[in-house]
């Protein structure tokens, strides 16, 4: 193996164990999902790093992804990571819609849906630097594709999910911005 693609398989795994950190020491310690904890302890989350940055070669991917989900029904959800190409995050938006328009024009409304994360994700209407905004932060650009079957299932069994967000963005505002700050930077120095 060149030393070119073992430094890109290091890298590679690099970027998908500092998403896997952020799951675990942010969203399922913190409860900010409140199913992931099932879904991580199943180990049925999969670690797509999309090293593809050209618009149609990502969007290729992502249906790619889709159908990965339809042939493995043991793996729950995919979160399919975008290391280069979207760092900034109104480009990163413009993908974000036009692969839900793909969803639907491929046949996965109803299927699937996309739920998004970003290192600089930033609520409408919110200062840049609110912590509210570190709900949807995660260490790389991500696209998190979610069963919608399941999806449903998980929130008819959870007693107010409407107020998942509200609970999020009030523990957000209690920790402050610095403690998420350090939180995603320990999550990429602990891979």
């Amino acid at each position: 193996m060149a030393a070119t693609e073992r430094n890109h398989n290091a890298e590679e795994k690099g970027v998908a164990l500092a998403t896997q950190n952020w799951v675990e020491k942010v969203i399922m310690k913190y409860n900010i999902c409140p199913f992931a904890r099932r879904e991580v302890e199943r180990n049925s989350i999969r670690y797509k790093v999309v090293e593809q940055h050209q618009l149609e070669a990502v969007l290729n991917a992502l249906i790619d992804e889709c159908h990965y989900l339809e042939e493995h029904p043991q793996t729950e959800t995919t979160l399919f990571i975008l290391p280069r190409g979207f760092e900034g995050f109104y480009h990163y938006l413009d993908l974000v819609d036009i692969a839900n328009a793909l969803l639907i024009d491929q046949g996965f409304e109803g299927v699937f849906q996309l739920a998004s994360f970003h290192p600089d994700y930033c609520f409408d209407g919110e200062p840049q630097d609110s912590a509210a905004n570190y709900t949807n932060r995660a260490p790389y650009p991500t696209l998190h594709i979610i069963r919608e079957a399941s999806m449903e299932r998980a929130l008819a069994d959870y007693e107010d999910p409407e107020s998942i967000p509200e609970r999020n963005i009030a523990f957000a505002e209690r920790k402050g911005e610095a403690f998420f700050v350090k939180l995603l930077q320990s999550c990429k120095q602990d891979d």
